[in-house]
């Protein structure tokens, strides 16, 4: 991951496109909006969740919006993946599930 985000750095710094994070965050909003609506589509609106179809390019969009953020966050995105997994795997072992209970 430290590579990806490493690359989306570098193209941010190349094409000038660093921004408020506020916008990136919209940004990978609206990424993943379009995501939803492609699952939306593609399930006839979950009655058949078998053909769910997303777009890779679309998919794509969405990982680079999230990496551009953590890049504007100053937040290594390796390290965040690491400390979720752990969180997960801790949830796993205490109560057999992932969720948060909450």
């Amino acid at each position: 991951m430290r590579n990806s985000q490493r690359r989306v750095a570098d193209f941010l710094e190349e094409a000038e496109l660093y921004t408020h994070p506020a916008y990136r965050l919209l940004d990978l909003t609206a990424e993943v909006g379009e995501l939803a609506a492609d699952a939306t589509k593609s399930t006839a609106y979950g009655d058949e969740p078998e053909a769910l179809s997303v777009k890779r390019d679309e998919l794509g969009d969405a990982l680079f919006a999230l990496l551009a953020l953590a890049e504007e966050l100053d937040v290594d995105a390796e390290a965040a993946l690491e400390e979720s997994l752990t969180k997960y795997e801790s949830r796993i072992e205490d109560d057999g599930t992932p969720g948060s209970g909450e």
